[in-house]
């Protein structure tokens, strides 16, 4: 596992986040939907609006940064309402494979119980992201219904806090 930090997304996080985005689109779009050129052409004004929707308690953004500040991964938990959150996150292809997904997801699950009051967090896989469906059951998550994510046969999870 590669060392971190798990910071909460800032302004100045900008450069870092997009240069992450961009150097791992193609890997990422492999297994989840592409967040498409508009993500990118209007990077500046997204991240405003997370920082916006940070700031209202809505979402809480989290980045695993290495020593040097360059972006790993990201764990966010987005549509906080009635004590729980949807989780989703990626890491970079160089550091894949390494158990930092499951280390920044357990630490966010902690953080989402004790920090931000949550009772219960929720989660989607499709059945083709075998990395992310380990992720979440080592994490403490369980299935409970079959759905479609972007057309694709897909399972949603929950895990109590």
């Amino acid at each position: 596992m590669l060392p971190f930090r798990l910071q909460l997304l800032r302004a100045d996080h900008a450069p870092a986040l997009l240069a992450f985005e961009r150097e791992n689109r193609a890997w990422f779009a492999a297994s989840i939907p592409d967040r498409g050129d508009d993500y990118f052409a209007d990077f500046d004004a997204r991240h405003a609006a997370l920082l916006a929707e940070q700031a209202a308690g809505v979402c809480f953004f989290h980045l695993l940064l290495n020593d040097d500040g360059a972006v790993l991964g990201r764990v966010n938990l987005i549509d906080v309402a009635d004590g729980a959150a949807e989780l989703g996150f990626r890491v970079a292809e160089k550091a894949a494979g390494r158990g930092l997904a499951t280390a920044a997801v357990r630490e966010v699950c902690a953080l989402a119980a004790t920090a931000y009051g949550l009772t219960a967090l929720h989660a989607r896989a499709t059945l083709d992201n075998a990395a992310s469906r380990t992720v979440l059951a080592r994490t403490g998550f369980t299935p409970t219904a079959a759905i479609t994510l972007t057309g694709r046969p897909a399972t949603r999870y929950e895990r109590p806090l």
